[in-house]
């Protein structure tokens, strides 16, 4: 009953986009990721390809085509079996370094997971560790820099995670949040700090989306984004894209 109460009150997906569209608040976060995956993610060969922090779904699916390997992996098991994978792997990303051996894949995707990692350039050592040489890190991750995203990080841990299930897309993306490398200057340095060289950053207005439980919560994060868009190292959203040494 509770479940279904939700959905009838959460906005239509392709209303709120359109609205987003209009106001000129583009491109959007999966715009900008699904390009640099396709152009990280071979179009012969078979890639393999890891989902690092990996949800119900996955901005890798669409290339499922062009992959000889699709793993996810998550301090936690999922919910319910994740079809469209090959393999799954519960690892602490910031401490198990040998989840995977060395040189194992060609792409790895963290969407939205950076601002849960209590050591993220460690993440982004381990990471690299899997990559192969030349291979391709994506990020996505929140922005510090946009005031109601510094404002919904910084509020207690306990308040915070009353407040979360009302705000967020869905009660199941609420996870304990650090966001202790999230502005565009600290992804940059942390990149930087575990070796990755050829390092890309965007920010996108993504906050309507993310918090689109509800219309009034929906409501608030266009305004956020309307507000932000003009500024772009203050947009709620950083897209990062970084090369493994060759």
């Amino acid at each position: 009953m509770t479940r279904t109460g939700s959905t009838r009150k959460r906005p239509p997906e392709d209303r709120r986009s359109g609205i987003a569209r209009r106001l000129g608040l583009v491109p959007t976060t999966q715009e900008v990721v699904a390009r640099w995956l396709d152009e990280a993610v071979p179009r012969v060969g078979g890639a393999a390809a890891l989902d690092a922090g990996c949800g119900r779904l996955s901005l890798l699916r669409p290339l499922r085509p062009r992959l000889s390997r699709f793993v996810g992996v998550d301090i936690h098991p999922p919910a319910m079996p994740l079809t469209w994978l090959d393999e799954f792997a519960v690892a602490d990303l910031c401490r198990d370094v040998d989840a995977f051996p060395p040189a194992t894949f060609d792409v790895t995707l963290s969407n939205f997971t950076v601002e849960h990692f209590a050591d993220p350039v460690g993440a982004f050592r381990a990471i690299g560790m899997w990559l192969k040489p030349g291979g391709w890190l994506v990020i996505t991750t929140v922005n510090r820099r946009h005031p109601l995203v510094d404002l919904y990080l910084s509020i207690p841990a306990g308040m915070r995670a009353k407040v979360q299930p009302i705000v967020k897309k869905s009660e199941a993306d609420a996870h304990p949040l650090v966001g202790a490398c999230n502005t565009p200057r600290l992804i940059r340095e942390g990149l930087a700090s575990a070796g990755y060289t050829d390092i890309e950053l965007v920010t996108t207005s993504h906050l309507a989306r993310a918090w689109g439980r509800t219309w009034p919560t929906w409501g608030l994060g266009l305004l956020g984004d309307i507000a932000a868009h003009a500024m772009p190292a203050r947009r709620s959203t950083i897209v990062a894209r970084a090369r493994r040494a060759s």
